[in-house]
């Protein structure tokens, strides 16, 4: 094949720059917005006193992993859902509503503050309870809506 044969070859293959990616992208950023504000307005519904369990975050935290494990179990084993549902609802809202970084960022001031047993509880009672809920969440919504033994 000379030269000029294959730049003709490569000028006949259509050229997707990042285009399939865009609609992910935005859904995945307005999602992620949502869930934020979400997160946002429970924090200030329910403010942490200083020193105190961060209970909001703790809480947003585990029903977060809860709603997770019924929507995909929803759309992986019930449903068929259009692809951009997953990162919009699941990566978009449930990632920008759960957060690890608050999560960090009250450990740090419980542990600076002086409150090392309240930083350690919380820092194992958050991923036990959370794991924890994403299990019983998806087990039961297959025992539900499949009607078969998690």
């Amino acid at each position: 094949m000379t030269a000029q044969e294959a730049e003709g070859v490569r000028a006949a293959v259509p050229r997707r720059r990042g285009s399939g990616q865009l609609p992910v992208v935005g859904v995945v950023a307005v999602g992620g917005g949502l869930g934020a504000l979400a997160r946002y307005a429970a924090a200030l519904g329910w403010p942490t006193a200083r020193g105190g369990f961060p209970w909001t975050t703790f809480w947003v935290n585990v029903v977060g992993c809860a709603v997770i494990g019924v929507f995909l179990v929803l759309i992986t084993e019930v449903l068929t859902a259009h692809r951009l549902v997953r990162p919009f609802f699941g990566t978009g809202v449930l990632g920008g509503f759960t957060t690890f970084s608050t999560y960090a960022v009250d450990l740090q001031r419980l542990f600076d503050s002086g409150h090392a047993r309240t930083a350690v509880a919380y820092l194992v009672a958050t991923p036990c309870a959370a794991l924890t809920a994403v299990w019983l969440a998806a087990t039961a919504t297959r025992r539900v809506l499949l009607r078969r033994p998690g």
